[in-house]
């Protein structure tokens, strides 16, 4: 991976930013900023409560998650450091026509990643980067994925007038296996709008995820809904809110969520 962020640093378009730039999140959307943090600061982005709902042929299935963490640093002119910490999250499933509800709970898995801009790191402009980030099955056994499993997304961002922005995320993954017998790829690509509004940021955004599991492959595709407050006399933070409606069978008819940023 270092070798990676040297021959990175090192491609043509990045321009090293004397003024701090302006405060970037990677929360609420599905895809990844194209912003880098400034050298030296530090930004926690946290999910404070996620719920998610799916209905199909085998039965119902409700999730929530809380306390999802993603820890930022700048380390270098165009180059951060993340670490992300899955916390608790608990799923009940019941089958179509009776049986007892299933539950599974406890406390996810630690990544750990890195993003490198490939030109204008502070997200102005037509913005490049690509990141990266590894996976550590360390959580609790109902909720860890077994297996080391990681994935790279390349993000990109341009203006399309003065209040308007759209971003683009493709990616790829590699996920373990159902029967937790190996690893497959999954592939992603998150596309959005966005608008501002004074103290609010509005959005607008379309995923879809094609997993290629050996044994029973899946796309899922939802339509999001973002919003972003940037609370009054409060620097460098947000408030944000989500709602994703599912467009297929295999994605959540509905996920709901509500988390915070700031930097430091």
């Amino acid at each position: 991976m270092s070798g990676l962020i040297v021959a990175l640093g090192a491609a043509p378009g990045f321009t090293a930013q004397a003024q701090e730039r302006d405060f970037c999140a990677a929360r609420p959307g599905k895809g990844a900023p194209a912003c880098i943090l400034d050298a030296g600061r530090w930004q926690v982005e946290l999910g404070l409560v996620d719920f998610a709902r799916q209905t199909d042929s085998a039965g119902r299935s409700t999730t929530w998650t809380a306390g999802d963490m993603l820890i930022r640093r700048g380390v270098g002119p165009a180059t951060e450091l993340q670490l992300g910490i899955a916390a608790y999250s608990r799923e009940r499933t019941t089958e179509r026509g009776g049986g007892l509800p299933q539950t599974s709970d406890g406390v996810g898995d630690l990544s750990l990643g890195f993003a490198h801009s490939l030109r204008n790191p502070d997200g102005s402009g037509l913005a490049v980067a690509v990141s990266g980030y590894v996976s550590l099955p360390v959580g609790s056994p109902e909720v860890t994925a077994d297996v080391i499993e990681g994935g790279v997304v390349v993000s990109i961002s341009a203006p399309l007038s003065a209040d308007w922005s759209l971003s683009l995320s493709p990616g790829v993954d590699m996920v373990a296996d159902a029967d937790g017998e190996g690893l497959h790829a999954a592939y992603a690509l998150a596309a959005g709008v966005s608008r501002s509004f004074g103290a609010w940021a509005l959005g607008g955004e379309l995923w879809v995820s094609r997993d290629e599991d050996p044994q029973s492959p899946t796309t899922q595709a939802t339509f999001d809904l973002t919003a972003v407050w940037t609370p009054p006399g409060v620097e460098d933070a947000q408030i944000d809110f989500g709602v994703n409606f599912g467009l297929n069978d295999d994605s959540p008819d509905i996920e709901l969520g509500l988390g915070l940023a700031k930097r430091f």
